[in-house]
């Protein structure tokens, strides 16, 4: 049991106990990863980061909650391959506005939206909600909390199932990995050079940019790599809600 976790504690911990200051929603999806990752790999990755992320806060007596996770995400670009489950973000943002809503109810005023699937585009909905709800939401893609640490970790830059979500895959749930299984993630280059440059943006379809939905080589993956890159976004995600745990919501918060 984890005093943190909405999921695991009774209505009679809740009404016995101080307030929550913190509620943390993750968000993931549930889509192809190549041929050698389960589909829920973006649900998995994010439920263990914010874990671990809120059992560290948890540990410096931080009243954060951890919401459970939503298994869904925006797919209307991988609905080529099988079993891609989409929400459209305008659903996506209904949900979440309503979750929203829910905290707002019950008292809680500060929620950290953490997102474990690049297609889950979700500042709009922060600007959506801005004028909406008592709430102050912050975005977090867990992705990128530790980038600036892949150079060091990782032997290439990759973008979906390649040797970052694999690492993770074979430190977190290595009895669902078939690493074997892979191909090399490689994507094709648009026929447009403005788009390869990235001044000129599209919404890619993956079942022609890629082989088997893979982008990006995974063969050179370990688990240590895996663990190396959690222990640095746990770190980094746990501090910011400590602090934004404690801060006060003053007439010029969060500034």
């Amino acid at each position: 049991m984890h005093p943190w976790r909405l999921a695991d504690i009774t209505y009679g911990q809740v009404k016995s106990g101080p307030p929550y200051e913190v509620a943390v929603l993750p968000l993931g999806a549930t889509e192809p990863h190549n041929l050698h990752l389960p589909y829920g790999t973006d649900s998995f990755q994010v439920e263990t980061i914010a874990s671990r992320a809120c059992a560290l806060a948890g540990e410096q007596r931080a009243r954060v909650l951890l919401l459970p996770t939503i298994p869904y995400g925006t797919e209307t670009n991988q609905m080529g391959f099988p079993l891609a489950m989409n929400l459209n973000p305008s659903t996506l943002c209904r949900v979440i506005t309503d979750l929203v809503d829910s905290l707002a109810t019950h008292g809680i005023r500060k929620a950290l939206l953490l997102n474990g699937h690049g297609g889950n585009d979700l500042k709009w909905v922060l600007r959506e909600l801005h004028r909406a709800t008592p709430v102050h939401l912050f975005l977090c893609n867990w992705y990128k909390v530790a980038a600036d640490g892949y150079a060091s970790i990782f032997e290439a830059k990759d973008d979906h199932a390649g040797e970052m979500e694999t690492s993770m895959g074979l430190a977190h749930f290595p009895e669902l990995v078939a690493l074997e299984q892979a191909d090399a993630g490689s994507v094709r280059q648009s026929r447009f050079s403005a788009v390869n440059k990235g001044w000129v943006e599209i919404t890619r379809p993956w079942h022609i940019l890629t082989t088997n939905s893979g982008s990006g080589d995974p063969r050179a993956a370990t688990a240590a790599k895996g663990q190396a890159v959690t222990d640095l976004v746990c770190e980094r995600i746990g501090s910011f809600l400590v602090e934004l745990a404690r801060s006060p919501l003053d007439e010029v918060f969060p500034f």
